[in-house]
This record gives C-alpha cells, structure tokens and sequence, in this order.
C-alpha cells in the first residue's frame, strides 16, 4: 500500500526515527501505526544486540537541581558525532526530567520510568540505538537529597557535572565548590569518609614504590662507585643503544649488568621495614590532602593557598559541605 508523507511524518514526530527507516517500517506495516513502532524497536534491539562488546566512550552528561532534589545522568554512545546531536541530547534531558520528577533513587529505577511522550525510558535508548547505529547506555545516575544544592556542567559541554550540598544556601560558595570538585576531582569529602579499602590499596602500592625507590638508590650507588654513568644503564635498551653508539665498551655493559644483578639482592636484603612503612604513611597522607575535597588546596580564591576547609571558614563560618557528587566521560 502507498504511504503517505503524512504518515511518514507522524511516525518520524514520534519516534524520532529517521525518514528512510520509519517509511520502510511503515511499509512493512502496511500503514499499521503500532506495528510500525515495534519493527522500529526490534531494529533498535538487534543493533543493540550486535553492538554489544562496542566502547561507548562518548555521550551526554547532564544535571539538574529541584526543590529538595538533584541529579545527574549520563546517556553514552560510540562518537562524539552522535552525542552532539540535538536528538541525543533532548533525549538525555527527558530521561533526567523523568528522573527528576520521580525521584528515583537508582538507575535501574530511572529505566523503568515513562517519558512525557509515553515511551518507557529503556524502550527510547534503544529505539534511539537503532536510529544512529550506535550502542547506548545510560550511566552515571547519581542524586542529592535536601536542600542547598548547588549543580554544575563544566564549560556547558556536558562531559563532566558536579553537584554540591551545603548546610545552608549560599550560592556563589555552591557553584564555587562545584567547580572546585570538578577540576580537582576529589575521591571523598575528608579523611573520615574515604573507604578502607583504597587506604589500604593506597598505602599497599606506598610500600612497594618506597621499596622499589630504595633498591633503584642503592643500585644507583653501586654504579657510581664502579666509575659508570647510571643514565647509561638503567635499561637493558639504553645499555645496548648506547654500546652501539660507542658510549659503553662490552665489557663496561657486562660490568654494568653483574652490578645491577647483585645490588638489586643487596639492596633488597638491607631494606629497612620501620622506615619503608613511615615513608609509606607519609604518602598516604600527602594522597589524602590531594583527593579528600576539603583538605585539597583551593583552586577559585585569592592566591592565598588555602585549603577548602580555610577558604569556607573564611566565607561563613558556620558553612560546611554536607555531600557531593561528580561524574565524567573523561578516563582519568
């Protein structure tokens, strides 16, 4: 049966399909409105589907702030070609107006909530999916309860968005701390609230990198005091470009390389635990004052090196952070 362009139209205005695939889908219908749609989706599947194992790297990042409640959420795909897309976009920010309306709590909350256009948000993403080709997936759906919220996209380029909750409103301090979490992408609000577990990574790889630094020193000693350049044998690579340039004899590299053999038994037999373990400590510290927000250095005042916490109390005493939030496309 012919399809009329009004027909095309009508079905493009709902699915938000494109011209060739919703006449096509129309078609095979036989003008059913509603099998139309379906054959749309099963498309959407199967691209999803056969697009399973793909990277989706890039997308849409978005955040929006109620009364009482805040949110962000992210809607990822293949290319930045697709995510810069007017139709991805709008569609990221129904799902977040969804999101928000409801109050969900989780993401798989927000997949089973209904768009103003009465598609379930999944069944949407995936129609999307098939439209362009490219796998998608909502991700980084992350919510602040309360009031004092203050919510940031970072350059507008919906990449990276914070929130930030205070005790009490005050904006310009909210949007100044939200860009703070965004730059210096702090891992937890102070020292009190970071998880055992990465302490006990963080202070895990602290010991192995101070033995490791300690050993290389010896070696370095052991080196020098053989009359040899250390630069010229720190890798078996520079020890064998750098016979071939003339800068070491055959005899100096395999000196060279005994050294290197035995220090590496010496130092490490010499390692002294007490003061592996306080170097170690030591970088736990220095990796808490750099990741927990109110400790890191103050990126949007006055020069004054202050920390957070300073420049905060500085503002209003009275001010304190009560949560953040942080979700970025960037691999950092």
């Amino acid at each position: 049966m012919a399809i009329s362009i009004d027909d095309i139209k009508k079905l493009r205005a709902m699915t938000g399909a494109g011209l060739a695939d919703v006449k096509k889908a129309l078609t095979e219908a036989e003008g059913d409105f509603d099998k139309a749609k379906e054959l749309l989706r099963e498309r959407g599947l199967a691209i999803a589907a056969k697009r399973s194992d793909r990277e989706t790297s890039n997308g849409c990042v978005l955040v929006k702030k109620v009364a009482g409640f805040a949110a962000t959420i992210a809607l990822k795909c293949e290319t930045d070609f697709v995510a810069n897309g007017a139709d991805f976009i709008a569609l990221t920010q129904s799902v977040l107006d969804a999101a928000i309306a409801a109050k969900a709590k989780t993401i798989d909350e927000v997949k089973e909530l209904t768009l103003a256009d009465g598609q379930k948000v999944q069944d949407a993403v995936t129609q999307r999916s098939g439209i362009t080709g490219e796998k998608m997936e909502l991700d980084g759906y992350l919510t602040l309860e309360g009031d004092n919220v203050e919510a940031y996209d970072h350059m507008g380029k919906h990449t990276l968005a914070t929130l930030v909750q205070l005790n009490k409103e005050n904006v310009e301090v909210g949007h100044k701390l939200a860009m703070q979490v965004a730059a210096m992408k702090p891992v937890a609000l102070d020292k009190d609230s970071v998880d055992q577990k990465i302490l006990d990574e963080e202070y895990k790889t602290a010991v192995e990198k101070t033995k490791l630094e300690q050993v290389e020193k010896f070696v370095e000693m052991k080196i020098k005091k053989a009359g040899i350049n250390p630069n010229l044998v720190d890798s078996e690579d520079h020890i064998e470009s750098n016979m071939a340039k003339g800068w070491l004899t055959q005899a100096q590299a395999d000196e060279a390389r005994k050294i290197i053999a035995d220090a590496k038994v010496e130092g490490e037999a010499q390692l002294k635990m007490p003061m592996i373990e306080n170097i170690a400590k030591g970088r736990v510290q220095k990796f808490l004052k750099e990741n927990c927000l109110v400790d890191q250095e103050f990126q949007f005042g006055d020069g004054d090196k202050a920390t957070v916490a300073q420049w905060l109390a500085q503002q209003d005493k009275e001010l304190k952070i009560v949560a953040f939030r942080r979700f970025t496309l960037a691999a950092e």
